[in-house]
């Protein structure tokens, strides 16, 4: 590992960049940018504040998008079938477009912990689980026979990819069985008994729901949880690059967008405090990245958290360390 950003040579990534935001310092080992001048020296920075004109850049953007959103009369073709344009979405990308999310045993230990051969019994849900790009590198680097990875979405051509996966059809250790589930059914998958996850993996799956949904979305991952079972959280955060980029004719509602694609994103806020689930992490993930070809500075942000179903005798509790996703927004 080299010792300074000047030296030129990429620095490894071997901790999480997310920043608790009940905790006082970033975790260590974290890619500090600590000279301005080495800034083009990496292609990625962790922890990084926006420029000073950041507040001005975000106002001027929100103003832009509030001053010509989507048509009061169009928002309904957006909102009515929205697994159809995921649908077409994989029918045109299969596997491709995104990155397999090796990062996530980085983020997550959890998920490395429970891989182990000696681990144990344990049941995994990755509900929007795309094109696999998590749930395959989990069950490809998994030792545990007793691993059991269940992985949902509701676009059909997606879980045929998965299915279809040389690792799918081979695991090499536990099992896995991926099937199409809308997160806003009222009704659980039929392969799957209520109270028996471990770990449900959440990752820019809720910013693809409308804010409506949220509700009965969160109520299911309760209802698949055991007590004590952990939610891995991890979405778009609020002002990212990528809201304050989006042009005329795209805000659906506040801080929900339409793609060209027509695929929904939503960019979340964390905060408030629920009788659901506890939070053992809730965090920011704010990092510079760098073109240095092209001599650019992107902003991202991106929101990390980890909820834990509190036992049933304690759901009637509400403290300061808990949280519930559906109230991560500004009201």
């Amino acid at each position: 590992m080299e010792d300074s950003a000047s030296n030129h040579g990429r620095i490894p990534k071997t901790t999480s960049s997310v920043h608790d935001v009940r905790a006082d310092k970033p975790p260590f080992g974290s890619r500090f940018l600590t000279d301005a001048s080495d800034v083009w020296s990496q292609n990625a920075w962790d922890h990084v504040p926006p420029p000073d004109d950041q507040s001005e850049r975000i106002e001027a953007s929100l103003a832009r998008q509030r001053a010509a959103p989507v048509p009061e009369e169009e928002k309904a073709k957006y909102n009515e079938k929205p697994a159809k344009h995921w649908d077409n979405f994989y029918k045109n990308n299969a596997g491709n477009f995104f990155r397999n999310r090796k990062w996530l045993h980085l983020e997550f230990p959890e998920l490395v912990a429970a891989s182990q051969a000696e681990a144990g019994p344990c049941t995994i849900v990755e509900v929007g689980c795309g094109a696999g790009n998590a749930v395959l590198p989990l069950i490809a680097a998994n030792a545990n026979p007793h691993l059991r990875f269940h992985a949902y979405d509701y676009a059909s051509h997606a879980i045929k990819v998965v299915q279809n996966h040389p690792t799918y059809l081979s695991p090499p250790a536990g099992t896995i069985s991926a099937a199409v589930w809308d997160l806003t059914n009222p009704s659980l998958p039929a392969d799957l008994t209520p109270g028996t996850a471990d770990i449900v993996i959440l990752v820019f799956v809720l910013s693809a729901l409308h804010p409506v949904e949220w509700a009965q979305a969160v109520s299911n991952i309760h209802k698949i949880l055991k007590p004590g079972g952990l939610l891995l959280f991890r979405d778009y955060g609020r002002h990212d690059l990528t809201q304050l980029r989006f042009k005329a004719g795209r805000l659906l509602e506040d801080n929900f967008y339409i793609r060209g694609d027509k695929t929904r994103v939503y960019f979340f806020d964390l905060g408030a405090s629920g009788p659901l689930f506890s939070a053992d992490q809730l965090g920011v993930d704010r990092r510079l990245l760098v073109n240095r070809k092209r001599q650019l500075k992107m902003y991202r942000v991106w929101m990390q958290a980890k909820f834990r179903k509190l036992d049933a005798g304690r759901e009637h509790l509400t403290d300061s360390r808990a949280a519930k996703i559906e109230d991560g927004r500004d009201d």
